[in-house]
């Protein structure tokens, strides 16, 4: 009987802490987004990522505070019957390539390496600002990743792969270094569920496209190029970021319920037990969109004049 109590004490003690951290503390907004596929019928993993990077910059993640990778540059491919456009959609009405795209790691630069250089801050003293993660405890940071992956690995370039293993030290490094507050991971890729079953930092959700075993499927092609052009997790992922506004209260379990195995055709997957907060109150904007928070404080500032002339 003692026993029995014991157990629900704890269980009552976490059901109150996680209600009581229900809202974030974070004070800014980080996004790094990387497609790892190269060459033109991986047109729709490009796609996928400049859909994602329209999202949170139409939901108040500026530039400077977004890390772009794209593997290879589809726009300006030779293929290209529209040079300088990319589309998520047959129909063509969304150019996600659009005007004032800022690409931070193109081609060759997206590697292993240089992602994990990224997230964990150990870049050379020669990378400019805007390739760098400038982050900090407060910062909550959406991580999204496409490609070609299999049972604990995602490919990049088709030359090499990132492990499961060494994506969990990424963030465990982080974590120590007080680089982040929060993430959000997501993943549409083959078997892409493999890719954080061995987190262990805390403070993270993660979700995929397809759960270990199975494939992540392609939505549908344009006929015209000869492709497709995105692939359908993200699809409806998107489709659901589409109602979103910056002053929505719609919650992260609102988005994870939005997929459907019938329209995914593979199994969505989320973990969040390692994630402080309950996805019932955590609210889609606080990864996605974008605070400007103003800490008050009770010292006095004097500012120095100077010697002016009156």
């Amino acid at each position: 009987m003692r026993l029995s109590c014991c157990a629900l004490f704890i269980v009552s003690l976490w059901t109150v802490c996680k209600a009581v951290s229900s809202k974030s503390t974070h004070t800014n907004n980080w996004a790094v987004l990387v497609c790892s596929s190269r060459y033109w019928f991986n047109y729709r993993h490009v796609a996928n990522t400049l859909s994602m990077y329209r999202s949170v910059k139409r939901l108040g993640i500026p530039d400077s505070n977004i890390i772009l990778m794209l593997s290879d540059d589809m726009a300006c491919n030779a293929r290209n019957p529209r040079p300088a456009t990319v589309f998520n959609n047959e129909n063509k009405a969304i150019n996600v390539y659009g005007d004032d795209v800022e690409v931070d790691y193109r081609g060759y630069e997206v590697t292993v390496e240089n992602l994990i250089r990224v997230l964990t801050g150990r870049l050379d003293s020669s990378v400019p600002r805007s390739k760098r993660l400038l982050t900090d405890d407060r910062s909550n940071i959406l991580i999204y990743m496409t490609g070609h992956g299999g049972n604990g690995f995602l490919k990049f370039q088709d030359s090499q792969e990132i492990s499961n293993a060494e994506l969990a030290a990424a963030f465990e490094q982080m974590w120590q270094k007080k680089r982040y507050n929060e993430i959000l991971f997501l993943i549409d890729s083959c078997q892409a569920a493999s890719m954080f079953k061995l987190f262990y930092s805390p403070n993270i959700i993660a979700s995929s496209s397809s759960r270990v075993g199975e494939e992540s499927l392609s939505h549908h092609p344009d006929t015209d190029i000869g492709v497709h052009i995105i692939d359908r997790w993200t699809y409806y992922a998107l489709e659901f970021l589409e109602g979103v506004s910056p002053a929505s209260q719609v919650t992260m379990e609102n988005f994870f319920a939005s997929f459907r195995k019938e329209d995914v055709r593979s199994t969505p997957t989320v973990r969040s037990d390692l994630f402080r907060r309950s996805l019932k109150t955590t609210l889609v904007t606080d990864f996605f969109g974008s605070v400007r928070s103003i800490e008050l404080m009770n010292t006095t500032v004097l500012r120095d004049q100077g010697n002016k002339p009156c």
